[in-house]
């Protein structure tokens, strides 16, 4: 074989080696995960990395106390509000943010900043801070083993954001305008042609608003709908708050009849529990 032969051979077989080699995919040492939590009348999002104790001690050492941690690894963490929120008790806009964190021993501090991109204490400019609270740490009884980041207590306009590893757990509270906004959409949907009578009275149902407005509307649904064994149950249930024990009992065996002609089991036990409660 000739010299330039020999050459271009020895090429393309390193060249297909490393084609091979560039082809292996490998398991991430610290997964990627993305939560996305139905909040308020949007959303909360995050995304971050999860890396794991694997026998390391973390608090205070791989992760150091007084410094600025990216709050995973890989890439920076983010999160993303998909409306206006109070994080820990202090307004915060729509939009993406960097979530940092500073560990300490006794005390948090936990930063929404304009940066998107800090991975390290260097990359970190206070001056891009937009939110920074103070919290407590919060000793487990046991180990978490990957870094995780979730959400607890999720309620109609509040909710907590939880940051677990190793033993240590950090809560931060979520909380958003909701009740202003549903009664203004609510004020303006009844001036319109189709009126949302079952969203309505279930709203003023469940935030104890005028009840005997919820029960007009729900007596409106029922005649737009009058075999729906959910609207008939919402009837029973706000007459069970006015006090309306009889009516409420008459409504719930009424609703009782439909949902066994819907073949809803769930529903009938619902209203069975109901009127024993009564």
């Amino acid at each position: 074989m000739k010299p330039l032969f020999r050459y271009l051979a020895a090429g393309s077989l390193m060249l297909c080696a490393q084609l091979s080699i560039a082809q292996v995919k490998m398991p991430a040492p610290s997964p990627g995960q993305t939560i996305h939590q139905d909040f308020a009348l949007s959303f909360v999002e995050v995304n971050y990395s999860r890396p794991a104790m694997k026998g390391r001690t973390i608090m205070g050492d791989l992760v150091p106390y007084g410094k600025v941690w990216r709050t995973g690894a890989n890439s920076a963490t983010t999160i993303t509000f998909g409306e206006d929120i109070t994080f820990g008790g202090t307004a915060v806009k729509a939009g993406k943010y960097g979530l940092l964190t500073i560990p300490g021993q006794s005390e948090w501090t936990v930063i929404l900043s304009k940066s998107l991109d800090v991975t390290s204490p260097a990359a970190y400019k206070p001056e891009n801070d937009v939110v920074r609270v103070k919290v407590a740490p919060i000793e487990l009884p046991y180990a978490i083993e990957n870094f995780m980041i979730t959400f607890d207590n999720v309620q109609s306009n509040a909710a907590n954001l939880m940051l677990l590893w190793e033993k240590t757990l950090i809560t931060i509270p979520l909380t958003a305008d909701v009740d202003s906004k549903v009664i203004t959409q609510l004020d303006a949907a009844m001036k319109g042609e189709k009126k949302p009578y079952f969203q309505a009275a279930s709203y003023y149902f469940e935030t104890n608003r005028d009840l005997k407005k919820a029960l007009t509307w729900v007596d409106e649904a029922i005649k737009e709908n009058p075999t729906a064994f959910w609207i008939a149950t919402l009837k029973a249930r706000i007459q069970a708050k006015s006090g309306d024990k009889k009516g409420a009992k008459a409504t719930a065996e009424k609703a009782i009849e439909l949902a066994k002609t819907a073949k809803n089991d769930d529903y009938v036990v619902i209203n069975q529990k109901l009127i024993a409660s009564l």
